[in-house]
């Protein structure tokens, strides 16, 4: 993080010898490079080279070659083992002899940095000391095991700040800036200082020791006598020896000791006086983690929550961190939002009325106190009862009534001892818009609540339920409103894979969801047009954008469409929604967003994901919905992100993601639009984009999008704009221009 930044001369001599072998060479190049990062490096600033030294001394780059830090660090990994006897003496009159190559001239401070493992075929205390006599600073880096008594002799004084260990590399970078910062670097940061710590210095040194001892025969003064004798013997070993030491390094404030992200926010530090905040869901409204969702509808709004001994007390808390945690996120001072909060077992209680708490403070206070009863789970009972006396308004002003939506999120997970289908219709019946929130063995009862699979949500596991808070965002505010795009223009396409790997029941399935898909849009020329592609190993146009015109048109014609059976081929299928079906010849609109819906059962995937990069690239988004198991690597490279990848278990769950399907496409559709993409432009035309409009460069076309040739002589020729045509196009005038062509492409 911190770098010497001052006119410094910086020479590494590296030990090539065969004593420290390939591998340790490597960790000296690596070692090389992270005392880079500690240096700034610039022609005016820091100027790096190296040499390698062995039996001779080599010069790997001077001082002036390399002047980017960049540049410095890929020639360091370049350099090649050259291997050989250790002559640090003769490496040390090389410099005495030539300086630094490439350097200024002792005009600037000069640096050395010694990086060997210490054991040198001669001496080097006289060529140590004349280099340290020429106000060179020397440090001495051990690699491998090194021998500290020759390093010390080579290193600065005091030795204890220029002697570094390779083996800690991001330690002996700081040491190495913690002892240049004073005299020749410039000022540390602010609130950074510089202090010692104790460390370790390690060797391996060759021992003598007894081993043991044996028999022996000892001759004697006596003529022909011998006597035996018990004789020691010794063995060499090698003995890991540490030596106490002291270390520096400059240490400084963190950035998140203050603590600054809110709301659970982790501090991540970046550098010495920046950082980032990683958000939970819900919040990065700004960069410290502020609520970043909102209710931004006028609902009033009750959360019944399960309190029964079969939803447990961790399930219990559960619910309540995850009703504190959206309701933060949601609700602020100026929410037009009135809260309640019940809980039942074998009774209801309502603790929290709807509107008593104005400010989130308290809200949490009251949310907090609430207590885990355990009795029995009488779903049918609280919804009854919450339907006749959680809504009970007290208007400031006794003629005016309270007439904002009712909403009731129900939170359970244990399956109800008593009927929900008669109190769910008593609740609707008074005007409550109910929503279910559940573990996945809830879903079937959660939606007989409901009444609806899109104002249910399941979840798969504990930390999955917090990720749903966005989604129970929009289905509170869509209270009212029926999902979809409403008056957004959209080009939409669904490729359904109509193989025999699919078969005809399951293709059936695909299809009812396409139809049910298709009522959560308005289907006309000018808001949201809908194609239908089918395949097999071939792909067939069901119908095309511009086919039909309203939806009673577009569900008669889902219905007639056939099962096709052979082998699957999702590539073909996607190439030809790009050149057959997205085009404004058959019906696209330039300026209108375009979404393509892949339904499949996985099959087939092979070679999709590069026609799914081509849509992407002009513009399409592709939507990849899968049923059954697959490869998931495989269709992410086809969706390109998991944003755009739903994977589902089985086709009789397939009903309860259409919710989310439709959701996402819809936020496409409220996206910016790319004029120019997909090109709107025929027969090779160049689509020139402008100021919210286009125009088409065409040759040897003519005509708004280059649609007719231009003709020679003294022929006929429909009446059109000139060649290379450059009259503009906004949005406004676009689609009532497709509709013209499409009625010229007829004729």
């Amino acid at each position: 993080v911190m770098q010497c930044s001052a006119s410094l001369d910086v020479l590494f001599l590296l030990d090539g010898s065969y004593s420290i072998g390939k591998g340790s060479f490597e960790r000296s190049k690596h070692f090389a490079g992270k005392l880079c990062d500690a240096l700034d490096i610039h022609p005016d600033r820091v100027r790096v080279g190296m040499i390698q030294f062995s039996s001779t001394p080599h010069l790997e780059f001077p001082l002036d070659s390399y002047l980017t830090k960049q540049e410095v660090k890929e020639r360091i990994k370049r350099t090649v083992f050259r291997g050989g006897s250790t002559e640090t003496g003769q490496a040390l009159k090389y410099i005495l002899h030539k300086g630094f190559p490439g350097g200024r001239n002792s005009s600037v401070p000069e640096v050395l940095i010694i990086i060997s493992d210490g054991k040198s075929q001669g001496s080097t205390a006289v060529p140590a000391m004349q280099v340290k006599e020429r106000h060179i600073t020397v440090f001495a880096v051990g690699i491998k095991f090194p021998r500290w008594e020759e390093l010390q002799v080579l290193a600065s004084e005091p030795p204890e700040r220029h002697l570094l260990f390779a083996g800690d590399a991001e330690d002996a970078a700081n040491g190495l800036y913690s002892t240049l910062s004073d005299p020749v670097c410039t000022a540390t940061a602010p609130g950074c200082k510089v202090e010692s710590h104790p460390c370790e210095r390690r060797t391996l040194e060759t021992v003598k020791e007894l081993a043991g001892s044996y028999v022996c025969w000892k001759g004697s003064k006596q003529p022909n006598a011998v006597q035996a004798s018990l004789c020691p013997f010794t063995r060499w070993k090698r003995v890991l020896i540490k030596h106490p030491s002291r270390c520096f390094r400059t240490v400084c404030p963190d950035p998140c000791d203050s603590q600054p992200c809110q709301n659970g926010g982790t501090c991540v530090p970046e550098g010495l006086d920046r950082y980032h905040c990683l958000c939970p869901l819900g919040y990065g409204g700004d960069i410290h983690c502020a609520a970043k969702l909102s209710l931004e509808c006028s609902v009033d709004l009750l959360f019944l929550m399960d309190s029964s001994a079969g939803v447990t007390l961790e399930g219990f808390l559960r619910f309540k961190a995850f009703l504190k945690r959206f309701l933060q996120a949601m609700v602020g001072q100026d929410s037009p939002v009135s809260v309640g909060v019940a809980q039942y077992d074998d009774s209801v209680k309502l603790p929290i009325e709807l509107g008593q708490h104005k400010d989130a403070l308290s809200l949490m206070r009251s949310i907090d106190a609430l207590n885990f009863s355990g009795g029995r789970a009488l779903t049918g009972r609280a919804l009854q009862y919450i339907a006749q006396h959680g809504f009970r308004s007290s208007p400031v002003f006794a003629d005016v009534q309270d007439d904002l939506p009712r909403v009731v999120v129900l939170l359970t997970d244990s399956k109800s001892q008593d009927s929900v289908a008669e109190a769910a219709k008593y609740a609707k019946d008074q005007n409550i818009f109910l929503i279910g929130i559940g573990s996945s063995f809830m879903r079937a009862e959660l939606t007989m609540v409901t009444g609806n699979p899109q104002q249910t949500i399941v979840y798969s596991d504990p930390q999955d339920l917090f990720s749903r808070m966005p989604e129970l965002q929009r289905k509170i505010c869509s209270v009212g409103n029926p999902e979809g795009c409403q008056a957004q223009s959209l080009d939409l396409a669904f490729a359904v894979d109509a193989s025999s790997g699919v078969g005809l029941e399951s293709f059936l399935r695909l299809r009812h969801f396409v139809r049910s898909s298709c009522l959560h849009f308005i289907i006309n020329r000018d808001v949201t047009q809908i194609a239908l592609v089918t395949y097999g190993s071939r792909a067939h146009t069901a119908f095309a954008l511009d086919t039909h015109t309203s939806s009673s048109a577009v569900l008669q014609a889902i219905d007639q469409v056939p099962f096709l059976g052979h082998s699957a081929s999702a590539g073909s299928a996607l190439l030809h929604v790009h050149s057959d079906v997205m085009t404004v010849q058959k019906g696209a609109r330039p300026g209108v967003k375009k979404v393509v819906v892949l339904l499949s059962n996985g099959g087939g995937m092979q070679g999709a994901a590069a026609p799914a990069q081509q849509l992407r690239h002009d513009g399409i988004l592709v939507f990849v919905v899968v049923i059954g198991d697959a490869d998931r690597d495989t269709l992410l490279g086809v969706a390109g992100s998991p944003s755009y990848l739903v994977h589902i278990s089985s086709y009789e769950d397939l009903q309860y993601y259409q919710g989310l399907i439709i959701e996402r496409i819809c936020e496409e559709a409220r996206s910016p639009v790319n004029l120019c993409k997909p090109n709107p432009c025929m027969n090779q035309g160049v689509c020139i984009l402008g100021p919210g409009s286009y125009h088409c460069q065409c040759h040897g076309w003519e005509g708004p999008h280059c649609e007719s040739r231009v003709l020679r002589g003294d022929s006929p020729r429909s009446p059109a704009l000139p060649p290379h045509s450059h009259v503009q196009w906004s949005p406004r005038g676009l689609q009532h221009l497709s509709r013209a062509l499409q009625h010229s492409k007829r004729q």
